[in-house]
């Protein structure tokens, strides 16, 4: 038998906490203490351990799953932020945004390797779909940074837009698409030949990208004028701005790529937008301040995280929010592991 565990992250700049989530019975277990600044986190594929970054403390803690524990603090960067796991499980790629590099962690003996040095601020941190590239997006650099895995290796920075904040890379491999923060556009990637193409606009302040898994529509949120703007992928043309909820932020896609999902942090919902027409459907509602989504690996429910310290699941069959439960203060990420007989005590 396997549990789905959801882990969230939660706390303050002075002290972080790690909440396990058995997302069968929908209860909490005890908060597993981490550092402080932790607003990140990532799972292996196997399921094993959890990394979250502790930003005022400049490492990285891991957590092994089968015992909900917490290893040795694994020094890092200054103010590490981002991180991902290669598909393959063996290294982890932590950005440290106050110290332009990238360290990468050997998941093994979770020992850091040597420090790759990036652009200024590598806000996001993305890997390519087959595991060879990971692409920093520097912030106040306007550049992305290539980083061939099989050497750690940098290679020349590409130009972007204006405070570049938000990535996402097609289902194919083959673009990469970056939110420019300032400027109100997206640059395509084409990173079989690491040239950037011409901007495409879209509304202010765009937040977060994603793809649908067809890889035909990007989906941006654009925080500042409470809209989501689609992009056919095939030709880079925005579509029709698609009216949200107040300060759009974090976004999800149903499995079958039918739904998208738009957390909408000013006006505390989640609106639901259908794929095949691009048309906003019944907002939901959710506690609070709202601060990010995540969706089940079985891919049948949707959790919101923030508002009053609790993580919020929606069902997606019927769009209607369960029971809250209660998490740490200001939770601010989360990641499922599947774990085996896990028992996650209220």
């Amino acid at each position: 038998m396997h549990n789905v565990i959801a882990y969230v992250v939660s706390g303050t700049v002075a002290a972080s906490v790690v909440t396990p989530v058995n997302t069968h019975t929908q209860t909490a277990g005890p908060g597993i203490a981490i550092g402080g600044g932790a607003q990140s986190i990532a799972i292996t594929p196997d399921s094993k351990t959890v990394y979250v970054p502790n930003g005022v403390l400049n490492t990285v803690t891991p957590i092994r799953t089968a015992t909900n524990k917490a290893g040795p603090p694994i020094p890092v960067g200054s103010e590490p932020f981002a991180l991902v796991v290669t598909p393959n499980g063996r290294t982890v790629y932590v950005g440290n945004t106050s110290s332009a590099s990238v360290t990468p962690i050997r998941v093994s003996t979770n020992s850091p390797l040597s420090v790759i040095p990036v652009g200024n601020v590598p806000a996001r941190v993305v890997i390519s779909p087959n595991g060879r590239f990971v692409y920093t997006v520097n912030a106040t650099d306007n550049t992305v940074t290539p980083i061939r895995v099989s050497t750690n290796t940098a290679g020349s920075a590409i130009p972007v837009g204006n405070l570049p904040n938000s990535a996402a890379i097609t289902p194919d491999g083959k673009t990469l698409y970056v939110g420019n923060r300032n400027d109100g556009s997206v640059t395509p990637i084409h990173l079989q030949t690491g040239t950037p193409g011409p901007p495409i606009p879209v509304g202010t302040s765009p937040a977060a990208i994603l793809i649908t898994p067809n890889g035909k529509t990007a989906y941006v949120s654009n925080q500042d004028d409470d809209t989501v703007t689609p992009i056919n992928v095939a030709s880079n043309a925005a579509l029709p701005a698609i009216p949200v909820g107040h300060r759009p932020f974090d976004m999800v896609v149903t499995r079958n790529g039918r739904t998208v999902y738009v957390l909408n942090s000013g006006s505390d919902n989640v609106t639901p937008i259908r794929v095949s027409t691009n048309t906003p459907r019944t907002a939901i509602p959710v506690p609070h301040q709202p601060f990010t989504l995540a969706l089940s690996p079985d891919g049948k429910t949707l959790y919101v995280t923030g508002g009053a310290n609790l993580l919020t699941p929606i069902r997606i069959s019927t769009n209607h929010p369960q029971t809250p439960v209660l998490v740490g203060t200001s939770p601010s990420a989360i990641a499922f592991a599947i774990v085996r007989h896990r028992r996650t005590k209220a």
